[in-house]
C-alpha cells in the first residue's frame, strides 16, 4: 500500500542551517510554539517552586518534600508509552488541546483548594500528580511534532531551542514564583496566586494550537494500529533498535543520579542554608541560567566535541556540584556551581534527546519519545525516592554524596553505549522514494473479507548464494533481521540447504497481513539501503523469490 504525498509545508522546506543554530525560529509555526511553550514553561517552573516551597510549610518531612518531584515524575514513569501510543494513533493537535484543558482543569482546582486553606500534604501531593497525568499525557505528542514544523537537518538546532526555551523558563520562573511566594504575608496565598498564573499560562498554547491548521507529514491508507498493538510494536522497536536503547540507558542512569539534586534542593535551602522561598527560587534559577547559556551553546560546542564526550564530562562536573551541595555551604559558592550543573545538565539532556528523534522513523515517533521521557522521569522519581529516604534516615550530606559515588562507580560501564556515532541514518519512508508503488502479491480472496488473514503470517525469501559471498551474505542478512524485527516480525531466521549449501532461506513471521502490509510501508530509505546489500549478493536468473503463508487454521465439519 503506498503512503499519502509527503507535505511539502514547513517540515521540509529548505531552511540552511546556520552556525548561531537559530534558523528553526525563521519559521512562523514553530516560532508561534516556542513562543507560546516559553510562556508556560515559566509558569510551570514557578508552580513548581512554590508547589515545594508550600510542600515544606506543610510538612517538615525530607521525605514528603522529596516526593513532589516523584509525583511530578511518576506519572511519565506509567503513562509514557501508552502517551506516545496515542500520539502515533490519534490527531495529535487535538490530543494537545485535549491534555492542555486537562492541565489547566487541575492546576485550577488546586488553586482555589490552596486560597480555601483546604491543602493538606497529600492533597498537594495528588493534585501534583494530577497535573502531571497531563503532562505525561501531552509531551510525546507535543515533541513528536516537531518535525512537521521544520526541516529535518534542522531538528538538533530545534531540541537546543526547545530547551533554551525550557531553561529560559527555568532561569525566571523559579525565581518568579519564590518572589510572588515571598510577596504575600501568608505561604499559601502566595502559592495560590502562583497557581492561578499557571493555569492561565496554559491558555497561550491551547490558543495557539487551536488556530494551528495542522497537515501531518503522511498518513497510512491502512487502519489505524490498537492501542495495545502500538504499545507492543513501539517496545518491539526499541528492543531491536542499538542505538536508541543506547539513548535510553544513558538517559536512565543520568537522571536517577541527578535527581539528587532537584529533589533536596529544597532541603538545603531551607535546612542548610536557612533560606526562604526567594533563596530557594534563586538556587533553582541559577540552575535554569547555566541550562540557558548551556542550551545557545550546545550547537557550538556539538561541532567541537563528540556526544560521549559531552555527556562524560557533564557527569563528572555533577559528581562535584553533588559534593558542594553536600559539604559547601556557603551561599554564593553553591549558586556558582548550580550555575555550571545547569550547563552540564541540559547539554547532556539536549544531546541525548536528538539523538532519540534522530535514531527512529516517523511512523514510531512519537512512542520511541515517550519512551524516552518514561526512561527520563523514571529516573527522576525513583532517584527521588531514594535519595529523599536516605536523607530522612541518615543526613541530606550522605545523600547527595551517595548519589555522587553512584556517577562515578557508572560512568565506565554506561561510556560502552555511544551516542550519535557516525552517519545519520535515513529515515525516510521508501514508497516515497519507489519510482513506481511495490505491487502486493496477488490473494485469492480479500483479507479484509478472510478470517484467516486474522491468523500469523509467514514470509519466505529464497537466496542463491556462491561460497565466496557467503560470508558477506550472512553479515549483511544479520543487519536485516534487525530491520524485519524492528518494522513488526515476531520471528525471523535464516538457513541454509542442508544439500545445497548455495541454497538460503529468510523466514520471518507476522501477527498478520495486515501487520505485514504495515511493515512495507515502515520500510526507511535506510532499510531499503540494506535490503539491497543483501540482494546484491543473490545470484541467479530471477531476483530472489518470495513467498507468503497464512496460518492454516483447523475447519472442523459436523458429522453428515
Amino acid at each position: 500500500m503506498p503512503l499519502e504525498t509527503p507535505n511539502t509545508g514547513p517540515a521540509t522546506s529548505a531552511v540552511p542551517p546556520t552556525p548561531s543554530g537559530f534558523a528553526p525560529l525563521r519559521i512562523p509555526l514553530f516560532r508561534d510554539r516556542w513562543i507560546a511553550s516559553t510562556i508556560s514553561s515559566v509558569g510551570t517552573w514557578m508552580q513548581d517552586t512554590a508547589g515545594t516551597w508550600f510542600m515544606t510549610s506543610l510538612t517538615t518531612s525530607p521525605l514528603l518534600i522529596a516526593l513532589m518531584q516523584t509525583a511530578a515524575s511518576l506519572p511519565v514513569l506509567i503513562l509514557g508509552l501508552l502517551a506516545g501510543a496515542t500520539a502515533d494513533i490519534f490527531d495529535r493537535r487535538k490530543l494537545l488541546i485535549f491534555w492542555q484543558a486537562w492541565m489547566l482543569g487541575s492546576v485550577s482546582i488546586l488553586a482555589v483548594l490552596t486560597f480555601l486553606g483546604y491543602v493538606s500534604p497529600w492533597t498537594l501531593l495528588a493534585l501534583t500528580f494530577m497535573l502531571n497525568i497531563g503532562s505525561a499525557m501531552n509531551n510525546p505528542a507535543w515533541q513528536a511534532i516537531i518535525p512537521e514544523l521544520v526541516p529535518r537537518e534542522l531538528i538538533p538546532d530545534t531540541v537546543s531551542l526547545n530547551s533554551a526555551s525550557n531553561n529560559l523558563a527555568r532561569a525566571v520562573g523559579p525565581a518568579l514564583g519564590g518572589l510572588m511566594v515571598a510577596a504575600f504575608k501568608r505561604i499559601d496565598s502566595g502559592a495560590g496566586s502562583v497557581f492561578l498564573l499557571n493555569a492561565a499560562s496554559y491558555a497561550a498554547v491551547i490558543w495557539v494550537l487551536v488556530n494551528w491548521k495542522r497537515i501531518p507529514l503522511f498518513k497510512s491508507t491502512l487502519p489505524s494500529e490498537r492501542i495495545a498493538a502500538s504499545i507492543r510494536s513501539g517496545l518491539r522497536y526499541v528492543r531491536y533498535s542499538p542505538e536508541l536503547r543506547s539513548s535510553l540507558v544513558r538517559t536512565f542512569t543520568f537522571t536517577f543520579f541527578l535527581s539528587a539534586i532537584w529533589a533536596l534542593l529544597a532541603v538545603v535551602a531551607s535546612h542548610v542554608l536557612h533560606q526562604g522561598a526567594l533563596g530557594y527560587g534563586i538556587l533553582n534559577g541559577s540552575l535554569g541560567v547555566g541550562a540557558l547559556v548551556g542550551a545557545t551553546s550546545l550547537p557550538r560546542i556539538r561541532r567541537r566535541f563528540s556526544a560521549d564526550r559531552i555527556i562524560a564530562a557533564a557527569t563528572l562536573y555533577n559528581v562535584v556540584t553533588l559534593l558542594i551541595l553536600a559539604f559547601a555551604h556557603i551561599p554564593w559558592l553553591i549558586i556558582i556551581a548550580l550555575i555550571l550543573s545547569g550547563f552540564a545538565w541540559t547539554s547532556t539532556l539536549s544531546t541525548l534527546n536528538t539523538s532519540v528523534q534522530l535514531a527512529v522513523p516517523a511512523w514510531v515517533q512519537a512512542r520511541a519519545l515517550g519512551t524516552y521521557l518514561m526512561t527520563f522521569q523514571g529516573g527522576m522519581a525513583l532517584g527521588s525516592v531514594l535519595w529523599g529516604a536516605l536523607a530522612e534516615h541518615t543526613s541530606t550530606p550522605i545523600s547527595l554524596a551517595t548519589a555522587a559515588a553512584g556517577l562515578v562507580i557508572t560512568l565506565p560501564i554506561v561510556s560502552r553505549f555511544h551516542i550519535l556515532q557516525g552517519p545519520v541514518p535515513d529515515h525516510t519512508p521508501y514508497q516515497w522514494k519507489r519510482p513506481a508503488p511495490q505491487p502486493l502479491p496477488a490473494l485469492e480472496s480479500e483479507p479484509a473479507d478472510d478470517l484467516n488473514f486474522a491468523g500469523p503470517v509467514r514470509i519466505s525469501v529464497e537466496y542463491t548464494v556462491p561460497a565466496e559471498n557467503y560470508a558477506e551474505f550472512t553479515h549483511a542478512i544479520h543487519q536485516l533481521r534487525g530491520v524485519r524485527l524492528r518494522d513488526g516480525a515476531l520471528r525471523w531466521g535464516i538457513y541454509r540447504e542442508a544439500t545445497n549449501p548455495e541454497h538460503l532461506n529468510e523466514t520471518f513471521v507476522m501477527e498478520s497481513w495486515l501487520d505485514y502490509l504495515r511493515s512495507r510501508e515502515r520500510v526507511t530509505a535506510a532499510d531499503e539501503a540494506i535490503r539491497e546489500r543483501v540482494r546484491a549478493l543473490h545470484r541467479g536468473p530471477e531476483p530472489p523469490r518470495t513467498t507468503h503463508q497464512i496460518y492454516a487454521k483447523e475447519i472442523t465439519h459436523p458429522n453428515p
